[in-house]
């Protein structure tokens, strides 16, 4: 059987032991009820059927028991953020200890960064990639300015080479071992927004280290879509949105690690709140401040519940399947897409995204040439559903949660045509 066929995919849907999956995301159709083929989960992921019912009880809760919600209620409001730790844990590589869901992305980089950079007259420069996401950018920035030092000079892009889209190990080593003594942290997306390069984050952390850097990490597109070990590669802290690979809602809280090594580290200097206060005495309320050990003393407030519910609604999800078993789908699932694209005869699109499957989670980045966005217009035309990113780069994802082989298919078919178009 060719293997660019209809009939191919469907086989390998009906091979794949978790294509049942997909039956537990609401997918949405088009005005005749044919369903869009759905690629933007690297945005924003697909809502689990369970969500509803998760969001719902918290509500039948509130309207019962009012206050003694928090701790009559059936999934108790006070320790809610705990029921959330174990499987977000393993979904990264953690230990329990060293995660922790609150507020939102870039609000915990920014908690993060007061604890962990703190700059000196001679030590205070912060790497990024050359096209970190722009939130990274505009916070790191206002911290160096924050912080009296000037944008320009603070600020140390690691970039790629002369015509090329993708960045080199070799060229962060080579900004460490000439600026190394200069820079106090390393803040790097451990998936690239842009061109869905991977990066080797124990490397990078062993790089920064080697130079007594601090070394943070951007997870948003990588959790819930690659397996970052984060406890293993030992970085200090990272941050990740659980809206696109883990399917919480649009801007729904974030996650939070920071490594055990500094869990017991009260001298770490931290913004305050009552929520990262000992839980034992945090009720006493005019007890001196005492510092959670662990991630959980970054908090400041009390979590938003009905946030909280969505996340344990598609965490409940993961933890039936696993990230070993995702994984293994995903590296299937996007192999087989980047056969298919490339598969087609046209020099007007060609994929950045490394094609080592180490080198990249499920996201497939489609460069277009002369930036034409007419072909990105095309396919949601189509009702195929993936993003633009200036200037010239449409990505796609396919989730192994609830995107499936002939999904893949589809699409391809759908892209060949309108190339052949345009």
């Amino acid at each position: 059987m060719h293997t660019n066929t209809l009939e191919y995919a469907k086989q390998l849907d009906q091979k794949d032991p978790l294509s049942h999956l997909r039956k537990e995301f609401h997918i949405p159709k088009d005005k005749e009820g044919n369903e869009w083929l759905y690629f933007t989960g690297n945005s924003l992921g697909l809502q689990p059927k369970l969500t509803q019912q998760y969001i719902q009880q918290e509500l039948d809760d509130w309207a019962k028991y009012g206050v003694e919600g928090h701790f009559e209620a059936k999934n108790p409001w006070m320790p809610y953020h705990e029921f959330l730790t174990e499987t977000m844990a393993e979904i990264v590589g953690a230990k329990p200890i060293e995660v922790v869901v609150m507020n939102t992305l870039t609000t915990n980089l920014h908690l993060l960064m007061v604890s962990f950079y703190q700059p000196t007259k001679t030590k205070y420069k912060i790497v990024i990639e050359s096209d970190a996401f722009p939130s990274d950018r505009y916070a790191v920035q206002s911290q160096l300015k924050f912080h009296g030092f000037d944008t320009e000079d603070g600020l140390v892009e690691w970039k790629p080479r002369e015509g090329e889209e993708l960045l080199h190990m070799e060229d962060l080593e080579t900004i460490l071992e000439e600026q190394g003594d200069e820079i106090a942290l390393l803040l790097i997306g451990g998936v690239n927004y842009y061109t869905g390069q991977y990066f080797d984050i124990k490397r990078i952390a062993e790089l920064g280290h080697a130079k007594d850097c601090i070394v943070g990490i951007d997870l948003a597109h990588g959790a819930g879509n690659i397996q970052p070990n984060l406890h293993e590669s030992n970085v200090d802290f990272a941050a990740w949105c659980t809206y696109k690979y883990l399917n919480s809602g649009p801007g729904s809280l974030s996650g939070l690690f920071v490594h055990e090594k500094h869990a017991n580290r009260k001298d770490l200097p931290r913004f305050a709140g009552w929520w990262n206060h000992n839980k034992e005495t945090r009720f006493n309320m005019r007890q001196p401040f005492d510092v959670i050990p662990g991630a959980e003393g970054w908090q400041l407030s009390n979590p938003p519940i009905l946030s909280m519910a969505a996340i344990k609604a598609s965490l409940d999800v993961f933890a039936k399947v696993g990230m070993d078993a995702l994984r293994k789908k995903s590296i299937q699932l996007t192999g087989y897409f980047e056969y298919l694209i490339n598969q087609i005869d046209s020099d007007a699109i060609k994929i950045i995204t490394p094609s080592d499957p180490e080198q990249r989670g499920c996201q497939l980045s489609v460069q277009v040439k002369n930036a034409d966005k007419r072909l990105h217009q095309k396919l949601t035309d189509n009702n195929v559903i993936t993003d633009w990113r200036e200037p010239d780069v449409i990505r796609c994802a396919p989730v192994p949660l609830y995107n499936s082989f002939e999904d893949v298919y589809r699409m391809v078919e759908i892209l060949k045509q309108e190339l052949n178009d345009i």
